[in-house]
């Protein structure tokens, strides 16, 4: 029997068919793009998932048709907060409204005023939410606010797809701030506020649980049997079950495009104030917290592209570290989530002079951005949730000198997994293992074997502490 990870990202659709082991036994891949047609507006046709996903599956059966045509169950992972609008008969009524898009401001304060999303929802009302866009249409598009039957989540609309059922789980649905995030159901309160009801929303699953069964007409054209479809999850919560961070007190770092330190609890506990996430994980009584910055590898990409040089080229340049860089560097070239919650916050070098060096630059980019986590580590220890040890993911987290200095700076372990098939695509091919019903979730979801592990070097820790508060002075000015 074989099992299936699609992992629904904002430039394209990753397959991975694993069999009952987790052995990797094939991966293929489908395009996106994103259409910005206004500042701040951030956009995806719903139907080019769908193409994206045939595109991957297809090159996943022509690597191993004979087992792909032994599959038995799927699950989807995917970029969160997306608001899918479809009409009464199952058409999207506009294109997607994403993640990364900003154009719904107005309409967070809006929101904050009418309902205790905070303490119910868990979660500070931003415009890259789902409810503020919501909002947005109903104010700016009426016609096709009063046409929306239901609304569904990037990920959903292609279980849709898959299944033909309307169905959410606790994970992707926590980052719609319709969601009771302690009760792990929909909120009649907040989205009252939005001018929904319960009928607009997806029936709700655990992510490990058996969402519905592939449409018949897909098990026919891909010559399976029988195949169960599970929840999923949303993109951070399958990179966790990817990694095996499913238990109180694990988590993980990811070092990518942003940045993330994701916690698991056993509780539900906000620490709003201080702009921390708090959602349901993808399994049962489980909760977790995330800080998230929004410009960790970005921060190196954007220095590429002013000096011409590939991100690899200017890593090179700081091939170890002994003492922080004479430049202090605020990586909020996107605006901030934790701990500032500003969308408006700008990067800047701060004490740079003519005889700096590019290396010095560089080394100030990976710190600053080292400093942002480090905020981070302290909204979650606020909560009482902060990990002693984290796994890392993402790009970044191939340079061990990047590590390095994460780990003096923060003071966490940072264990480097031994397999490279990680991340939300396994995460998922995991959790549609669970769906079938034929395994727990402790056999499923085993924590990754540590490679290496990046301990703080307690030198460079103390000369970091003093860094750290000038970093956080520069913010303030």
């Amino acid at each position: 029997m074989t099992y299936l990870g699609l992992d629904l990202g904002t430039s394209g659709v990753k397959a991975l068919l694993i069999d009952g082991d987790q052995n990797v036994l094939s991966e293929g891949h489908g395009p996106l793009t994103v259409a910005r047609p206004h500042p701040m507006w951030s956009e995806q046709d719903p139907l080019s998932w769908i193409t994206a996903c045939e595109a991957a599956i297809a090159q996943v059966c022509a690597a191993v048709p004979a087992e792909f045509s032994a599959l038995r169950g799927i699950a989807v992972s995917g970029q969160m907060h997306g608001a899918t609008l479809l009409d009464a008969n199952d058409k999207p009524l506009r294109p997607a409204i994403l993640w990364n898009d900003g154009r719904s401001l107005a309409e967070c304060d809006e929101l904050e005023a009418r309902a205790d999303f905070r303490g119910i929802g868990g979660n500070i009302v931003m415009a890259g939410f789902t409810a503020p866009k919501l909002r947005w249409v109903q104010k700016n598009e009426p016609e096709i606010f009063s046409k929306t039957r239901k609304i569904l989540l990037p990920k959903d609309f292609i279980n849709f797809w898959l299944t033909g059922e309307y169905v959410s789980e606790m994970s992707d649905a926590a980052g719609t701030l319709w969601l009771d995030v302690a009760k792990r159901d929909w909120s009649d309160d907040l989205l009252v506020a939005t001018g929904l009801t319960r009928d607009h929303m997806p029936r709700l699953v655990e992510g490990s649980e058996k969402a519905g069964d592939l449409r018949a007409e897909l098990a026919t054209q891909w010559g399976t049997g029988p195949v169960a479809v599970a929840g999923g999850a949303g993109d951070n919560a399958a990179t966790a079950c990817g990694l095996g961070v499913v238990h109180p007190g694990q988590g993980f770092l990811s070092l990518g495009t942003s940045g993330v330190l994701f916690t698991v609890t056993d509780t539900f506990a906000t620490n709003t104030d201080s702009a921390v996430h708090s959602f349901c994980h993808a399994v049962p009584e489980t909760w977790h917290q995330m800080g998230v910055i929004l410009c960790a590898t970005d921060a190196l990409a954007w220095l590429s592209q002013i000096t011409g040089q590939t991100p690899a080229a200017l890593s090179s340049l700081v091939a170890d570290v002994s003492a922080p860089s004479p430049i202090t560097f605020l990586p909020y070239l996107s605006g901030e989530r934790t701990p500032h919650n500003a969308p408006n916050a700008t990067g800047a070098f701060h004490g740079l002079r003519r005889d700096h060096t590019l290396a010095d630059m560089v080394q100030a980019v990976m710190e600053g951005v080292g400093f942002a986590f480090a905020d981070c580590c302290t909204a979650l220890d606020a909560c009482g949730s902060l990990p002693g040890s984290a796994c890392v993911s993402g790009g970044g987290s191939q340079s061990a000198v990047w590590l390095k200095m994460i780990a003096s700076i923060t003071g966490l372990t940072l264990d480097v997994p031994d397999s490279g098939a990680q991340g939300a695509a396994l995460g998922a091919a995991r959790l549609a293992i669970l769906g079938t019903g034929n395994a727990t979730a402790d056999d499923v979801l085993m924590p990754s074997k540590v490679r290496q592990a990046y301990t703080a070097d307690p030198t460079l820790s103390d000369l970091y502490s003093t860094r750290l508060q000038s970093f956080r002075d520069a913010w303030k000015d």
